[in-house]
């Protein structure tokens, strides 16, 4: 068997596949900016409570977001750290991939 020498983290992963459904990125959208509890998503996204759970609880495994009880809701919010490991391993790209236009432009200038 061979071994894959560029293997990938399921933390990167797990983040762009819970990043690939739309309403997954509605639910991210909304809190940008502060943190929400379900029945509030269920309002603004139109979407009944056990459909959103599906979807948060896929955002949740990702590491994307956090959740916190209290009371009888659940309050959820952005784990920005994990954003954080996506950003880095993108610009990875950018900086070390020699067919990308900014690399080439930059070689060329000097």
């Amino acid at each position: 068997m061979q071994k894959n020498s560029a293997a990938v983290p399921d933390s990167i992963i797990f983040g762009f596949h819970a990043l690939s459904d739309p309403l997954r990125v509605k639910v991210i959208e909304l809190l940008r900016q502060h943190e929400l509890c379900v029945c509030d998503l269920c309002d603004t996204l139109g979407v009944t409570q056990s459909k959103l759970s599906f979807h948060l609880k896929n955002l949740k495994e990702a590491g994307l977001v956090r959740s916190r009880q209290e009371g009888r809701w659940i309050y959820y919010s952005l784990n920005l750290a994990q954003f954080v490991v996506l950003e880095q391993y993108l610009a990875e790209f950018r900086r070390f991939s020699p067919i990308l236009p900014a690399r080439c432009c930059d070689d060329q200038a000097n």
